[in-house]
């Protein structure tokens, strides 16, 4: 049994392997595979070796993010790959005035 202490102390470490692109049950894995017979006299320390001593090496997935652009309608600014409208412009239904 882990207090919520020892959850808030580990949550950093099981953040740090899904930003290496680990999946949630890759790091269920990582912790609990291979565990020792004998009952662990503090299961929390342990959990922060295996989470230090195994994180994966980062992640080379380059991440794409997409420029700002401006909405032609409303010049609210938006992220996508061109110019065009906002996704409120997009969804909201025509007017006359839109079509300026």
């Amino acid at each position: 049994m882990l207090s919520a202490r020892d959850i808030e102390q580990l949550a950093p470490g099981v953040a740090a392997w899904l930003e290496r692109d680990t999946s949630p049950e890759g790091v269920r894995h990582a912790l609990t595979a291979h565990l020792p017979p004998e009952p662990l006299r503090r299961p929390a320390a342990f959990l922060a070796h295996r989470l230090t001593d195994a994180l994966p090496p980062p992640s080379t997935k380059p991440i794409r993010t997409d420029p700002l652009q401006n909405c032609d309608l409303c010049d609210h600014a938006f992220r996508a790959p061109a110019p065009g409208r906002c996704g409120a412009c997009r969804t909201a239904p025509r007017t006359d005035a839109s079509l300026i």
